[in-house]
């Protein structure tokens, strides 16, 4: 829980009453959840729950159904799953609308399963399904050793796509590479728009620095390029020159994952099921692979925050019941 918006220091693990899944929900003994950007920024206060979601902090999780509410058809108490959340996975217990559940892959492990959800929901509907990345295209992802960026990679390559990718040292740049990276950039020595312009412009963008890097990333674009915003590390508000946008026929998306509705177009249930379909078969196969960089117990949430903030880690950071 969060005792009051501020540092990793006022995350607190406590008891509160358990959650009772409702009709269509299914209730999760959870064995891992995993740290996201957007949990620092709830618990700094900048980023609320959507209405109706869970105080607790916690966009994923991986455990076994432990009860099914009413309604539910698909599911047996006792499988192993893997969830998308609004909100709850620090926790033992969370309920979650059973459209935004998925089964654990048969090749990954029940706590690496945590840290899938969350990423791969958000790399799918943003490569995939809008700006529709295919073969020999060039995909360009920013922090491309996050928990994001090595997702991204694996799923670009599953896709056909080239990719190239962006990291602020040597080492992580090393392990983009390990696992399929075809162009790295450090951003601190180099420029990543000559870079990515000596390979003929990106065709598709995935950006989690939104301002600070707008005006580049419009320059990096090739022609009918795609830029895909899913955060703004690097500020909120920055001036847009349309000119660019025409010149190139360029498109523009943010696509926020969590305030989604349940069901329905453009829903976590749409984004869940065409996942479970066209990507989750490159997870059983072993094919593609969640990447943990670190665990801890979910009673040293702040300390895992700290570790995702200060990047260091190489894929995801888990909190483990």
């Amino acid at each position: 829980m969060i005792r009051e918006f501020g540092g990793p220091d006022v995350l607190e693990w406590t008891e509160v009453p358990d959650p009772v899944p409702g009709p269509g929900e299914v209730l999760i003994k959870v064995a891992a959840s995993a740290v996201n950007r957007a949990d620092l920024l709830q618990r700094q206060g900048h980023y609320p729950p959507p209405p109706g979601a869970s105080e607790i902090l916690g966009l994923e999780c991986s455990g076994t159904i432990a009860e099914l509410g009413e309604g539910v058809t698909g599911w047996q108490t006792g499988d192993q799953v893997c969830a998308l959340l609004a909100g709850g996975g620090y926790a033992e217990l969370v309920a979650v609308p059973a459209e935004q559940v998925l089964p654990v892959p048969e090749s990954v492990d029940l706590l690496d399963a945590a840290g899938l959800p969350e990423v791969v929901c958000t790399v799918w509907s943003n490569i995939a399904m809008w700006a529709g990345l295919t073969k020999d295209e060039l995909l360009l992802v920013h922090g491309g050793a996050g928990g994001i960026g090595t997702c991204a990679i694996q799923i670009g390559k599953a896709l056909g796509a080239r990719v190239a990718v962006t990291a602020g040292s040597a080492e992580r740049l090393d392990y983009c590479r390990s696992i399929g990276a075809d162009l790295t950039i450090n951003y601190k020595e180099q420029d990543f728009v000559a870079e990515v312009r000596k390979a003929g412009g990106a065709d598709v963008i995935l950006d989690n620095m939104a301002a600070s890097y707008l005006d580049r990333n419009l320059e990096a674009l090739a022609r009918d390029g795609r830029l895909a915003v899913i955060g703004f590390q690097g500020g909120r508000k920055a001036e847009l020159d349309f000119a660019k946008i025409i010149a190139k026929r360029a498109s523009i998306t943010s696509m926020g994952l969590r305030g989604r509705p349940v069901t329905g177009p453009h829903s976590k249930g749409e984004i869940v099921a065409d996942v479970r379909e066209k990507l989750w078969p490159h997870y059983e196969s072993g094919e593609l692979k969640p990447i943990v960089g670190s665990a801890l117990p979910m009673s040293s949430a702040g300390e895992a925050h700290r570790l995702l903030d200060a990047g260091s880690v190489a894929g995801k950071v888990l909190l483990t019941v």
